[in-house]
């Protein structure tokens, strides 16, 4: 019995060896009867027609039939939002200051007139002295302060959001006087 397992055995591997050749047969019964290919190769098939780039403008205005551009809503929003003007506060106040009366009715002018399609975000910011709560309660009331100021001025109040960033979003971070007056303030972004 010991026989039997050991001839089948190595007859199996007999066979198993006899099926890895390695290295591939190539059928050449095809060149043998005449049926040899020739390879033409097509002269424009080797030239390549180069790539055509075309370069488009960064920016997003939109070309009218009559090849003149006109501004999209983001590039109306961005220009007139840089026309608009930061409102600075005292320390520990929320008031608007004689100097900034100027600036918010700019700013009102430009709400009713040129921003008239879009809502307005104040953004209360403080200086870093305080805790994080109070903080973010003085940019809330001085973003509501400014939102008072514009709804007088004729601003639809429906169009007016506010939102504190406290002391998260300072615009100098030196330790001087100069540089905590220019964080206590209220900016204006536009929303579609």
């Amino acid at each position: 019995m010991k026989s039997i397992v050991i001839s089948s055995a190595i007859a199996a591997l007999l066979m198993l060896s006899g099926c890895s050749d390695k290295d591939p047969k190539v059928d050449d019964s095809a060149v043998d009867s005449g049926m040899k290919q020739e390879v033409v190769q097509d002269p424009s098939a080797q030239e390549v027609a180069p790539i055509q780039t075309e370069t488009v403008s960064s920016s997003e205005a939109a070309v009218m039939s009559d090849g003149t551009a006109q501004e999209t809503d983001g590039q109306v929003m961005m220009r007139v939002e840089k026309e608009l003007l930061t409102i600075y506060f005292d320390f520990d106040k929320f008031n608007i200051r004689s100097d900034m009366q100027g600036n918010l009715s700019t700013d009102a002018n430009i709400a009713k007139t040129k921003a008239k399609d879009f809502s307005i975000k104040l953004e209360g910011n403080c200086d870093e002295w305080g805790s994080d709560e109070y903080n973010f309660a003085l940019g809330l009331k001085r973003s509501n302060t400014v939102k008072k100021a514009l709804v007088a001025e004729g601003v639809d109040a429906s169009r007016i959001a506010m939102v504190s960033f406290g002391e998260s979003n300072p615009v100098c971070n030196d330790k001087t006087r100069e540089c905590w007056a220019k964080n206590r303030r209220v900016d204006f972004k536009l929303l579609p």
